[in-house]
């Protein structure tokens, strides 16, 4: 039921932003590594796809964007297009030889310690000429592409176009996005994040693709990126009666993760980890009697047994400690590291001047800002070409974006069209409304710094690929790493990177770094500080939620840290000496959160 290839890494590489990951399965899918891609933007994906095609000197046939069923035509030829390519390089690398320095013996080094990479140390040191090739022959045998991973935000789900003309029947962004991806070559998953969207969830219930053959395989796996125990329960649910199996919960840090912060009420990793430790397994039995009964309704065979389910975890890990305890203590099949990648060349997508910029930032750098026109607190690196260009067209009076794609145009206030509040369209407008209002100077000051905040979340973001790949050389690209970047203080190689994560080295230039959960503590004590400040509702069960998690961790360390649980404690202390009190909000603000 609960199972994980030990050939395999025991890592990945999740989604982050619309281009940073947009071609790492070319870069990494050959080592075993896997890796996801954002159906976000279409036309993004396409001009990719010709990039990438003239490169490999593969055929480019273009789909127009106005052709029928477009949306999902370029995102299954850009996800054939990788998978195509990615099948090639394996060919490929099987064919090479075992001599230093070439990719075959490359796949084999970055493994973690498993019986796969014994076999090839044993290779290695076999003297024996005919054993030493049947030896490689069978490794060769044994290699395995990463998968193609795909991520669909479920709200970003526009059913009409820009004009505000109603798409046809199934092609709104994100059921168009899952119908490319089903019609895809490629064997993965899809990543559904940002909450649950009930009109693709049914839409998913339609396509065979989901479904598993007679022995269980399901090609095209689903996975529920969710921020507790409860959100994978309900959702699975969801699923389940309409006959679709969930074959991975994500769990991400609501605070520790770059891109959109989607806050918990104070519930933090530790305890929502020992939630799904303690009901996994209840969990997939329970689900199955649902998915069973799905399935006898649709006139389809049923199964003995749960489906494969993997637990996974993702949000601000640092060390190879934290890896090993997550998959340790509390069975954790996989991990996804992400913005300390967006500092490796060989497995991200970043222009030279923002990785270097990225490199040498400081904590104040990275800002959990309002900066997105979804509403939602986003991580932001402040010194982004695109946060520049945001600021230098506030300074010559024409503040917004162009707003070039509109792939977050979702506003109706002004009827006629959907607009983006990032647009330079939506922003004049609300200006022009607040200056005419009777509200006080101070007033009109707030809101107007409140309606030029957002910048462009999706043009901008993808002009880290298009500036290097020469596709738009004006571009100014956006970045949102999480604030786990900055303890990495380098550019960092594939090696080196991969051997931090599995404790061969240290790529890490923080040593005084707290612990990934301490520091996720850390922002949601932060958090509730200003929620306090701006008098937010429900906040007792926000620090509730908070004091049980730090008495979890406390006897977390106190029974599994040994020689480290003495100093985890201590720094513990110092920040529950910090947690806000919501019974006297009415006093002074709470004390800044001290560095540990």
């Amino acid at each position: 039921m609960f199972a994980v290839d030990a050939g395999k890494h025991s890592f990945t590489i999740p989604v982050m932003g619309i281009a940073f990951t947009v071609d790492s399965p070319l870069k990494l899918a050959r080592y075993g590594i896997s890796s996801t891609v954002s159906l976000v933007d279409d036309a993004f994906l396409e001009q990719m796809r010709k990039h990438h095609s003239a490169e490999c000197g593969d055929d480019y046939v273009p789909i127009k964007k106005n052709a029928p069923n477009g949306r999902a035509l370029r995102i299954t030829a850009y996800l054939d297009f990788l998978d195509r390519q990615v099948a090639k390089q394996m060919r490929v690398m099987r064919a090479l030889p075992f001599e230093e320095g070439s990719d075959i013996c490359r796949y084999f080094e970055l493994l973690p310690p498993s019986p796969l990479r014994t076999e090839y140390e044993a290779m290695q040191a076999c003297t024996d000429a005919t054993e030493k090739e049947r030896m490689q022959e069978s490794l060769r045998g044994q290699i395995k592409a990463g998968a193609i991973n795909a991520n669909i935000m479920t709200k970003l789900d526009r059913d009409r176009d820009r004009k505000g003309v109603p798409l046809p029947l199934g092609d709104s962004d994100a059921l168009a996005a899952a119908r490319g991806f089903a019609k895809s070559t490629v064997d993965g998953s899809l990543i559904l994040s940002a909450g649950m969207n009930p009109r693709l969830f049914a839409y998913i219930a339609t396509l065979e693709e989901f479904r598993p053959d007679a022995s269980g395989y399901i090609k095209k796996r689903l996975v529920l990126k969710v921020s507790d125990f409860r959100s994978a329960d309900v959702q699975s649910k969801v699923l389940a009666k309409k006959g679709v199996w969930v074959s991975e919960y994500r769990i991400e840090s609501g605070l520790n993760c770059g891109g959109h912060a989607f806050a918990t009420a104070g519930l933090l990793m530790g305890p929502i980890l020992q939630e799904f430790k303690d009901n996994r397994v209840a969990l997939a039995e329970k689900i199955m009697v649902i998915y069973n009964k799905a399935r006898v309704k649709a006139e389809l065979p049923t199964f003995d047994a749960p489906l494969t389910t993997h637990l996974t975890f993702q949000g601000g890990l640092g060390t190879a400690a934290e890896q090993s305890f997550l998959h340790d203590y509390f069975n954790v099949d996989s991990t996804a590291w992400g913005s300390p990648f967006l500092l490796v060349p060989e497995a991200s997508n970043l222009d030279q001047k923002t990785r270097a910029d990225l490199a040498a930032c400081k904590d104040e750098d990275i800002q959990l800002s309002p900066n997105s026109p979804l509403g939602v607190p986003f991580w932001n690196f402040v010194n982004s070409g695109s946060e520049e260009a945001r600021r230098e067209r506030i300074a010559a009076g024409k503040p917004g974006s162009p707003c070039p794609k509109g792939h977050v145009a979702l506003k109706w206030d002004f009827q006629e069209i959907p607009l983006c509040r990032a647009s330079r369209t939506y922003q004049s407008r609300e200006l022009k409304l607040l200056e005419e209002s009777e509200e006080s100077l101070e007033l009109k000051e707030k809101k107007r710094l409140t309606i030029m905040n957002p910048s462009c979340i999706c043009h901008d973001l993808s002009g880290c690929a298009t500036l290097e790949a020469g596709i738009d050389l004006k571009a100014r690209p956006a970045i949102c790493p999480g604030p786990n970047v900055v303890n990495f203080k380098k550019v960092i190689s594939l090696d080196e990177m991969i051997g931090h994560i599995y404790g061969r080295c240290v790529a890490m230039h923080r040593p005084e770094r707290p612990h990934v959960f301490l520091r996720e503590l850390e922002l949601y004590i932060e958090e509730l500080g200003k929620q306090i400040a701006e008098e937010a509702p429900r906040l007792a069960k926000y620090e509730n939620n908070l004091r049980a998690g730090i008495a979890y961790y406390r006897d977390l360390a106190t029974a599994e840290f040994g020689d480290e649980a003495e100093a985890f404690i201590a720094k513990l202390d110092i920040l529950e000496a910090t947690v806000p009190s919501v019974e006297s909000a009415a006093k002074p603000a709470a004390a800044a959160v001290p560095a540990l």
